[in-house]
């Protein structure tokens, strides 16, 4: 698991988190929240996380909120 930050969330169920030792936010769905609801979640929230691959290139999943 790596830790990181909330740095953004959106009104249609996503957002990103900004990964310690990652040049770029990485994308999560809400799709991919363990044991949290993403309504509880804040920008500045600490997380962990895997890293996964999409088309569109890695994103977060099993997110979980610290």
């Amino acid at each position: 698991m790596q830790e990181g930050t909330i740095a953004g969330l959106t009104d249609k169920g996503f957002g990103f988190i900004k990964a310690e030792g990652m040049a770029k936010d990485l994308f999560f769905h809400s799709n991919e929240l363990v044991n949290v609801h993403f309504d509880d979640l804040r920008v500045g929230d600490k997380v962990t996380f895997e890293v996964g691959e999409s088309p569109k290139g890695p994103n977060a999943i099993q997110v979980s909120k610290i």
